[in-house]
């Protein structure tokens, strides 16, 4: 699929049969944001995210599901994924939840796109743009602040204001993340065994 030779998509073929889809911007944000909610069961994930995404569901939910991830990952068979670091750590760098202000306002500040007021905006052209932010906006230097690998970084004074940044900008820890490191407090302020929790 290419952008710029290719109609964007608003339906896919499962089993020879086209079923109508929501490609707008906020039907993916929101199952972006399912998928990192994990208060919600898998149960209830999935069908909610094929509730967003489904006029009406298939019956081939492999298909379905399929479907769903292929156009998620903008017609690509790997998401160029702004969101995924590349040097082995799993630390997220952007939230649609918790960075909605500087996304919105570096879309109106860069684009002159007004998120809440635009009716329509196809996913994959929300992408495009959302990759192509530049390096004046505020949210594009937060990325980069939690995206710092701090072990590369020799300057004592540098690597002190990065750790600063990235302790400003870095994202709420998760619940099961936060369980883990309360029992690890836990045991080593009472000397106890911490070789299970690692």
């Amino acid at each position: 699929m290419n952008l710029l030779t290719n109609k964007l998509p608003n339906s896919v073929e499962i089993d020879g049969r086209k079923y109508q889809i929501n490609s707008d911007f906020r039907a993916m944000i929101q199952f972006e944001m399912l998928m990192f909610d994990e208060e919600i069961e898998d149960e209830e994930r999935l069908t909610r995210s094929l509730e967003l995404f489904y006029e009406e569901c298939p019956h081939n939910l492999e298909g379905a599901i399929n479907e769903l991830l292929s156009f998620y990952k903008c017609g690509k068979s790997e998401m160029s994924e702004v969101n995924s670091s590349k040097r082995g750590q799993n630390e997220r760098i952007y939230s649609f939840e918790h960075d909605d202000s500087y996304i919105f306002s570096a879309f109106l500040n860069q684009y002159s796109i007004n998120l809440q007021e635009i009716e329509y905006l196809h996913w994959w052209q929300f992408r495009a743009l959302f990759k192509s932010l530049n390096e004046t906006q505020e949210f594009v230097k937060i990325m980069r602040y939690r995206a710092t690998d701090l072990s590369k970084i020799k300057d004592k004074e540098q690597k002190a204001y990065y750790q600063k940044m990235k302790d400003i900008y870095k994202l709420p820890i998760n619940k099961k993340d936060q369980q883990q490191l309360d029992k690890l407090t836990e045991a080593l302020l009472s000397n106890g065994d911490i070789s299970e929790l690692l």
